[in-house]
C-alpha cells in the first residue's frame, strides 16, 4: 500500500516537473520570437516560481544522490538549464524530461526504443561523446557570461563570440577590448578549441568504426552463406554415398538368392 502511494506521488511530481518545463519552453520562446522580457510584468513572477522550484528539485536531487560526481555529470545540462541570464538556457530543461521519459521507458511503451535508441546510446555514452558534449557547452556559456561581464556586451554577441572562437572560425566581428576579455579568450581558445576538436574526432571515430563493423558483419554472413551451402552439398554427398554402399551390399544378397 505505501508502495502505490509512494509510486502515485512519484508519479504526480513528475508530471508536474514535465508541465512546469513545457510552461518555460513557453515563455523562452515568447520571450526569443516575441521579444517579450521575462523579469517584467506578470513573466517575472511566473518565471521565476518555475526557476525556484527546478533550483530546489536540482538541490534535493543532488543531496539524495549516493555518488555526486555521477550526478553532476549526468544531469549537467539541468545546471546549465538553471543559469537566468537569458532564455535559451530554459531549453536545456528537455534533458530533464527526457529524464522522466528514460525513467518510465515510454519509448519502449510506444514501440520507439529498439535498434535506433540503442545506436545513440551507445553512441552519446560508450564513445563519451556526452561528457565531452557538456564541457564544451560549460566552457562556451561561462566563457560567454564572463566575456558578456568584461566587455559590457549582451549574452546574445557573447556566445556568437565564443562559438565563432571556439570553433576556430574567428570571423573578427566581435573582438576583446579589455584586458580580462582578451585573458578568457587566450583561455578558450586554449581549452575550447581543445575539446571542439575532440567532439569532432569522436564523431569521425565512431562512424569509422561503425563502417568498419558493418563491413566486418556482412563478410562474415558472407562467409556463413558458403559454409552454409558447402555444408548442405557434404550431406548431399553422404547420402549419396551411403545411397550407393547400400546397393553394393543389397546386389551379393540377391545375386545368391537367385541361385
Amino acid at each position: 500500500m505505501k508502495q502505490d502511494t509512494k509510486r502515485q506521488g512519484i508519479l504526480l511530481y513528475n508530471i508536474l516537473v514535465v508541465s512546469l518545463a513545457l510552461i518555460s519552453f513557453a515563455l523562452a520562446f515568447l520571450a526569443l520570437a516575441a521579444k517579450i522580457t521575462l523579469r517584467q510584468g506578470p513573466y517575472r513572477i511566473v518565471f521565476g516560481l518555475i526557476w525556484l522550484f527546478f533550483l530546489i528539485d536540482y538541490l534535493v536531487r543532488f543531496k539524495l544522490a549516493k555518488s555526486k560526481k555521477d550526478f553532476l555529470i549526468s544531469n549537467l545540462f539541468d545546471l546549465i538549464a538553471l543559469i537566468p541570464s537569458h532564455p535559451i538556457f530554459i531549453f536545456f530543461r528537455i534533458a530533464r524530461i527526457y529524464s522522466i521519459v528514460r525513467y518510465y521507458n515510454l519509448l519502449w511503451r510506444f514501440g520507439i526504443s529498439g535498434k535506433w535508441t540503442n545506436a545513440l546510446h551507445k553512441f552519446l555514452y560508450d564513445t563519451g561523446f556526452i561528457y565531452l558534449l557538456s564541457i564544451s557547452l560549460v566552457i562556451l556559456i561561462f566563457s560567454s557570461l564572463i566575456f558578456a561581464s568584461f566587455e559590457h556586451d549582451s549574452l546574445q554577441n557573447s556566445l556568437w563570440w565564443a562559438i565563432s572562437t571556439a570553433t576556430t572560425v574567428g570571423y573578427g566581428d566581435i573582438t576583446p577590448k579589455t584586458d580580462g576579455g582578451k585573458i578568457i579568450s587566450a583561455v578558450l581558445m586554449l581549452g575550447g578549441i581543445g575539446f571542439i576538436g575532440l567532439l569532432t574526432s569522436t564523431i569521425t571515430d565512431f562512424f569509422t568504426s561503425q563502417d568498419k563493423h558493418v563491413d566486418q558483419t556482412d563478410a562474415l554472413k558472407e562467409l556463413t552463406k558458403q559454409v552454409t551451402h558447402l555444408s548442405r552439398q557434404v550431406n548431399q554427398m553422404q547420402k549419396e554415398l551411403k545411397k550407393e554402399a547400400g546397393h553394393k551390399r543389397s546386389a551379393p544378397a540377391r545375386e545368391h538368392k537367385k541361385k
